[in-house]
C-alpha cells in the first residue's frame, strides 16, 4: 500500500474511511480519517482500498457524495438479473461497469458497498460474488417478508401493552398478541410447569418486571386482561368454559324450530297441581311435586322430573357436549352449564304456567314411610306455582288453607325422613354457606335446615329410590349409587360430644365416599338397599344417562346404551365429577377467606370442631354464622364444641393463608 491510497476500515463494525500515511512497525500503516484523526491499523483490518487514485483526508466528504449518487439498492436487483441467467460471478469493478458503464474510484466504491451490505441477491466468495439462483431469492424474500411481519407485530404488541399500561382501556388486542399472551396466562396459572414459557419470560424481562407466575399474574390484571380475583382453580382444570359454535348453532335451531315431540302417547297430567320448589336464583328447574288425594281418603304423590332427551338423541351434538362437561358447574360468580343455557334455562325446563314434558313418578306410601305402590310415565304437566323454599316455609308456618297439597307432601316427607332412620339412615346436618359474588360485592348466606329444604330433599331421595327400583325390577344397566356402611364411633364416645356442628362433624369424618356402579347397593348414609341419581338431568350426566335408558323401556324400545357402554362413560364420568367439585370447593373457599379479608375488624363467633392435629393445637373450627369452616392455632387449652369469638389477623386468599386470634372480653378477663 502506498501513501495517498483510500481505504475502507471497520471500528466495531463500522465502516470508516481514511487516507495511508505512512508505515507503523513492520505491518500496521498509520491512516488519517476525514476528521484528521490518525489510527494504526493492522493489514486484516483493512476490508477495501480504492486504487488508480492517491487521496488526502479532506478528499474523503467529497468522495462519499460522489459515491451516494450512485448508491442505488434497486440497482443492485437490476444487475442480478443481468448475471443470474447465465450464473456469472461479479466483483465491484465489473458491476460498476455493467451498472454506470465505468470504473471510477467512486463507482467502483459504490458497487463495493451494494455488494457488501447485499444479504438477497448476491453471495461473497472469496474477493468476487455469486448471484443466487431465483428460487433462493424468493425463499429469502419471503423469509425477509416473514420477519419483518413478526417485528412489525412486536412492535405493534409492545405498542399497545404500553398503552394499556398508561390506561388507554378501548383499544383491541390483535390475533397476533395471542402467542405472548397465551404464554403469560399459562405461566401465570402453571407456574414452573406451564410449557412454552420463553415468552412470557421475555415480555416480564422486557417490562423489567420478576420473572415469576405472580408478577406474570399481576401484568395480566394490569393489561386489563385479568380480574384481580382471576379463578386459577378453574384455569387449571380441563373444564370447558366455552361451548363450540356448532352446539350453540344445534341450540339455536332447538329454539327457533322446536322439533316434533317424539313421545306420541305421553300421559296428560296437566290437571295436576304442580309446585316447583328452588331458591330464587336457580334458573335451571329440574323437578316439580304433586299431590292427589284419593277417593279412599289415600294420598298419591307425585315426583316430575324435566325431560331433556326429548330435545336430543344419545351421540348427537348436544348429548356429546353434556357427556363432556358431565355436571353443571356452581361457582360464586355463576355456573357453568352442562347445556347451552338458552335450552336448559327455557324449553328443558319445568317453566311455570307453560306445557313441559316431565318423567313423572308416582308413588303412595304406607303408614310407616315405605314407598307402597308406584309407576313411571313419560308425561306432559303444566306448573302452576314457580315457589322458593323461603315462600313454602312461610305457607306451611301460616297454614294456608287454599294449599293443603303443600303441608301434605310436608308431612309424608317427615314420614320419608322417619322411615329411612329406621332403616338406618345417618342424618348429618352442617351449616352450609352459599357464597355469591355480583361485581365487586361478596355476599355469604348460611342454608338452614328447614322443613321446606327437607321436602324437596326427601322427594328427592324417594324419586331417586323409584328409579332404581325399577332398574332393578327390570335389570337396567344404570349407574347406581351406594355407599359402604361407616364405621362409626362407640355410642359413648359420640354422646360426649356437644350436640349439633361439632358431632354432626365427628360422624361425617367417618362416612366413606359414595360410589357408582352397574349393580344396585345399599346406600348407608340414606339408610336405602338401593338407590340411583335421576332428578338433575339438566345439570347431571348420569341422571340424563337414567333417564335415556328408563324411557327407552317404558316405550318397549332397545336400550340405547349397554351395560359396557354405561359402564366405559361412568367411568369416564368419574374423575370430570371430581375435579369439578374441587374446583367448587376451592373457589367457594377462596371467596369466603376474600370477604374474610374485606372485614379484618368484624368479630366472629367461632365453634371449635375438631382437632387437626393436637400436638400442635390446631383445630378446625366453624364461623357459624358464615358456615365456613377453617383451621386455627390455638394458644390456650380447648375443648372440642367449645364457643369463642375470634379475630382475622391476617388473610391471603391467593395464597390460602388465614389466621386468627381469639378476642377475650374484658367482661371476662
Amino acid at each position: 500500500m502506498e501513501k495517498g491510497t483510500l481505504v475502507e476500515f471497520r471500528v466495531h463494525g463500522d465502516r470508516r474511511l481514511a487516507v495511508a500515511d505512512r508505515p507503523d512497525g513492520k505491518k500496521n500503516w498509520v491512516v488519517v480519517d476525514e476528521n484528521g484523526q490518525p489510527h494504526s491499523i493492522p493489514p486484516k483490518q483493512i476490508s477495501y482500498e480504492a486504487v488508480g487514485e492517491t487521496y488526502k483526508p479532506s478528499d474523503i466528504s467529497k468522495f462519499l457524495k460522489e459515491v451516494e449518487s450512485y448508491s442505488d439498492p434497486s440497482s443492485l436487483e437490476v444487475a442480478w438479473e443481468l448475471l443470474v441467467g447465465d450464473g456469472e460471478n461479479t466483483d465491484p469493478e465489473s458491476l460498476a461497469m455493467l451498472l454506470f458503464s465505468d470504473r471510477t474510484a467512486a463507482q467502483c466504491y459504490a458497487a463495493y458497498c451494494l455488494l457488501s451490505t447485499d444479504k438477497l441477491y448476491f453471495k461473497q466468495k472469496g474477493d468476487r460474488y455469486e448471484p443466487r439462483s431465483t428460487a433462493q431469492v424468493a425463499e429469502i424474500k419471503h423469509q425477509q417478508e416473514v420477519e419483518q411481519q413478526r417485528h412489525q407485530e412486536s412492535q405493534g404488541f409492545w405498542d399497545r401493552v404500553k398503552q394499556r399500561l398508561a390506561g388507554e382501556n378501548n383499544l383491541d388486542w390483535l390475533p397476533s398478541d395471542r402467542t405472548r399472551l397465551d404464554a403469560l396466562e399459562r405461566f401465570a396459572t402453571l407456574g414452573e410447569e406451564a410449557t412454552h414459557r420463553t415468552p412470557a419470560l421475555e415480555t416480564l424481562a422486557s417490562l423489567q418486571r420478576p420473572e415469576n407466575p405472580e408478577a406474570a399474574f399481576g401484568l395480566l390484571v394490569d393489561l386489563g386482561l385479568w380480574s384481580p380475583h382471576e379463578n386459577l382453580f378453574l384455569r387449571r382444570s380441563q373444564i370447558p368454559l366455552q361451548l363450540s359454535a356448532k352446539v350453540l348453532e344445534v341450540a339455536e335451531s332447538c329454539l327457533e324450530n322446536p322439533a316434533t315431540d317424539s313421545e306420541t302417547d305421553r300421559l296428560d297430567l296437566t290437571h295436576l297441581k304442580v309446585y316447583t320448589i328452588d331458591d330464587e336464583s336457580t334458573t335451571e328447574i329440574d323437578d316439580g311435586l304433586s299431590l292427589e288425594f284419593l277417593e279412599n281418603g289415600q294420598q298419591r304423590l307425585w315426583i316430575h322430573i324435566a325431560d331433556p332427551t326429548r330435545l336430543l338423541s344419545p351421540g348427537d351434538e348436544l348429548d356429546l357436549e353434556a357427556r363432556k362437561r358431565t355436571t353443571t358447574v356452581y361457582l360464586p360468580t355463576g355456573m357453568i352449564p352442562m347445556f347451552p343455557p338458552a335450552l336448559a334455562t327455557g324449553p328443558m325446563s319445568l317453566i311455570q304456567g307453560k306445557e313441559c314434558s316431565a318423567l313423572s313418578f308416582s308413588v303412595t306410601l304406607d303408614e310407616t314411610g315405605a314407598a307402597q305402590d308406584y309407576s313411571i310415565h313419560i308425561s306432559t304437566i303444566k306448573p302452576t306455582y314457580r315457589l322458593t323454599y323461603d315462600d313454602v316455609d312461610e305457607m306451611l308456618e301460616l297454614g294456608i288453607e287454599a294449599e293443603p297439597e303443600i303441608s301434605a307432601i310436608a308431612s309424608a316427607a317427615k314420614l320419608r325422613q322417619k322411615w329411612r332412620e329406621a332403616q338406618g339412615a345417618i342424618s348429618i346436618f352442617m351449616p352450609e354457606s352459599v357464597i355469591k359474588v355480583n361485581g365487586d360485592e361478596i355476599k355469604i348466606h348460611v342454608i338452614d335446615d328447614s322443613t321446606a329444604r327437607l321436602l324437596v330433599a326427601e322427594m328427592m331421595i324417594l324419586g331417586g329410590e323409584l328409579a332404581a327400583r325399577y332398574g332393578q325390577t327390570h335389570s337396567l344397566p344404570i349407574p347406581y349409587r351406594y355407599q359402604p356402611q361407616p364405621e362409626l364411633p362407640p355410642e359413648e364416645e359420640l354422646l360426649a360430644v356437644p350436640a349439633g356442628p361439632a358431632r354432626a362433624c365427628a360422624v361425617r369424618r367417618c362416612m366413606p365416599r359414595s360410589e357408582m356402579g352397574l349393580t344396585p347397593g345399599r346406600h348407608a348414609g340414606l339408610g336405602l338397599e338401593s338407590y340411583t341419581q335421576v332428578t338433575s338431568p339438566i345439570r347431571r350426566y348420569t341422571d340424563l344417562l337414567t333417564h335415556f335408558q328408563i324411557k327407552a323401556h317404558l316405550r318397549g324400545e332397545p336400550l340405547p346404551f349397554s351395560a359396557q357402554e354405561i359402564q366405559d362413560i361412568v367411568m369416564c364420568l368419574g374423575t370430570a365429577v371430581r375435579e369439578a367439585s374441587t374446583v367448587e370447593r376451592q373457589t367457594n373457599r377462596y371467596w369466603g377467606l376474600e370477604y374474610l379479608r374485606r372485614n379484618p375488624d368484624e368479630v366472629w363467633e367461632a365453634l371449635m370442631l375438631r382437632w387437626l392435629r393436637e400436638d400442635s393445637n390446631l383445630a378446625l373450627i366453624l364461623l357459624e354464622e358464615l358456615g365456613l369452616e377453617l383451621a386455627m392455632r390455638f394458644g390456650r387449652s380447648i375443648e372440642i364444641g367449645d364457643r369463642l369469638e375470634v379475630k382475622v389477623t391476617h388473610c391471603d386468599p391467593r395464597s390460602d393463608v388465614i389466621n386468627f386470634q381469639e378476642v377475650i372480653l374484658e367482661a371476662a378477663q
